[in-house]
């Protein structure tokens, strides 16, 4: 679901945010909520599916509150999970049956 259109004035927060997720870290959607000051968890999935900017804003560092990985690309299910999978693994995250364990990042 990328944009046909400029982001958002939320959305640029949202990415803003993002941006600051260290590599081999991960967050949570209502982390990044938390974080902007507005909007809900499911708010900010709906932007990270609209980024544009990828990889410089790193979205698939971010997850659900459960710590399974919610959507990348607008899918949430198939190759783009499995590419989202990937890239956290890439980075050191480890990533078990679609969970990450969050009790080691203080999410």
């Amino acid at each position: 679901m990328k944009p046909d259109r400029p982001p958002t004035d939320f959305e640029t927060l949202v990415y803003q945010i993002v941006r600051t997720i260290p590599k081999g870290k991960v967050s949570t959607y209502g982390t990044v909520a938390k974080r902007a000051g507005r909007g809900t968890a499911r708010s900010v999935g709906t932007a990270l599916a609209r980024n544009p900017f990828a990889p410089e804003v790193p979205c698939h560092r971010v997850v659900r509150a459960d710590g399974s990985l919610g959507g990348f690309n607008g899918e949430t299910e198939g190759p783009e999970m499995q590419k989202k999978t990937r890239l956290l693994k890439s980075e050191g995250v480890e990533v078990r049956s679609g969970v990450i364990d969050l009790s080691r990042f203080g999410s």
